[in-house]
């Protein structure tokens, strides 16, 4: 179950879900790219150098990347950095995300734009910037978090919602394309609330009953296991955390 000899770069990784997920490749021996923009600590706590230094401190190896997703020239600089570094890419986790869930007829555009430019489009460019580097490996893994808010319609509309089930369609296609290059294309999603620090942060202070918390960790471990497939194991699937760990 050792992912030694592999390299990951986790988007999103200086806080929350990125973060422990991060983590939990090193401790499994994986080489890690922390890529995120937070190279200094804001308004939401955690940088990417941060969660380096606890990933080294605790033996494992990781390298801080800048990178902005929306940007097509920082994503690819933060990928040839990697590459340079580590020498490829087998697992790509596509976590980097913004949170909006106000209605959408009082959603202002550049809300609904962010969603789209960070949560959709920021997918789409790290997972076309590593495809060539995990084909060349022989195989590997992609994962996307997304949220099991996509199949709640009954709860009404929001753009980080419609961001996240964008990702979904393009990662169950990609699978298929993917899947004579022996990589495996997978969602994951927290089977409950991860209150993380962007939650905090951006949930429109919406209270979480207690038996619908998550704990980082239950995503970590379902990473884990879907960063160990190929094509031939679990792909084109969207998973959901707790439900992935049982089975």
């Amino acid at each position: 179950m050792s992912l030694t000899g592999r390299v990951a770069f986790v988007a999103g990784a200086s806080r929350g879900i990125g973060a422990t997920i991060a983590s939990a490749l090193a401790a499994a021996g994986a080489s890690v790219a922390v890529a995120a923009r937070s190279e200094q600590e804001g308004r939401v706590p955690g940088t990417i150098g941060s969660v380096a230094q606890r990933i080294t401190a605790a033996g494992g190896r990781a390298l801080p990347v800048v990178c902005d997703v929306t940007r097509e020239d920082s994503v690819n600089a933060a990928v040839a950095q990697t590459v340079s570094e580590f020498g490829g890419i087998d697992i790509l986790v596509a976590n980097a995300g913004v949170l909006w869930l106000g209605p959408i007829e009082t959603t202002p555009l550049t809300r609904w734009q962010l969603c789209l430019d960070v949560n959709l489009t920021g997918v789409f460019l790290v997972t076309r910037a590593v495809i060539p580097h995990v084909r060349a490996r022989g195989g590997g893994s992609l994962i996307a978090v997304t949220t099991t808010g996509v199949g709640m319609t009954g709860h009404g509309a929001n753009a980080y919602w419609v961001s996240k089930a964008a990702v979904e369609r393009l990662y169950l296609g990609l699978a298929a394309d993917l899947a004579t290059d022996n990589i495996a294309v997978n969602c994951l999603s927290p089977s409950r609330v991860v209150l993380t620090e962007g939650w905090q942060a951006g949930g429109s202070g919406i209270e979480v009953p207690p038996e619908m918390v998550e704990p980082p960790e239950a995503m970590a471990e379902a990473a884990l296991l879907l960063a160990r497939q190929d094509a031939s194991g679990i792909t084109g699937t969207v998973q959901r955390s707790e439900q992935l760990a049982a089975e």
